[in-house]
């Protein structure tokens, strides 16, 4: 009988020395097994793993055979956790988003549908309302060249300006409840 079968041994009578340092040197052990065949499951899944093989080892112990080798016993335990946790994953892929966090970063732009709301809100002014929201607010021109444009005074400009704006908050109210 080897080491590892002479500490689970002395383990299963009750020696709690015994199994700390049985324990312990298989540990490390599982660990390489557990990553050598899981290793497309990822650090942390193949840890989490481990974990598993070291629980099962504890609640099974009793079923070892100790006139039976224990490397045997204990490579089934682990190769059968790898395959539970690939069946528990199913197709999917796990990739952490860190390593992509800098190719998927979207460039900074205007909302595709904010022109098209925009245009929807302002269709709904009265025609005059409408230009002056168009030319001040989305195309950047002044008062006076509005006014100009409009052939409307600067003060006339700048109080259509203030009832077209008030009339679009109440229409976005009304649209956004």
């Amino acid at each position: 009988m080897d080491e590892w079968g002479q500490l689970l041994t002395a383990a299963n009578t009750g020696d709690s020395r015994a199994y700390a340092l049985f324990l312990q040197a298989v540990a490390p052990v599982m660990r390489g097994i557990v990553r050598a065949k899981g290793a497309g499951l990822g650090e942390a899944a193949c840890e989490d793993v481990v974990q598993e093989v070291l629980l099962a080892i504890h609640l099974k112990r009793h079923t070892w055979d100790p006139r039976a080798p224990v490397r045997p016993w204990l490579y089934a335990i682990a190769r059968y956790k790898v395959v539970d946790a690939f069946r528990a994953r199913g197709r999917r892929i796990d990739l952490p988003i860190e390593d992509f966090a800098d190719d998927l970063a979207a460039e900074a732009g205007p909302d595709p549908t904010e022109a098209a709301d925009m245009a929807k809100m302002i269709g709904m002014l009265d025609g005059r309302s409408a230009e002056i929201v168009r030319k001040i607010g989305l195309e950047g021109a002044s008062v006076a060249e509005t006014g100009q444009l409009l052939t409307m005074s600067d003060g006339a400009v700048r109080v259509a300006l203030h009832r077209a704006l008030k009339t679009l908050a109440v229409l976005r109210e009304r649209h956004v409840k």
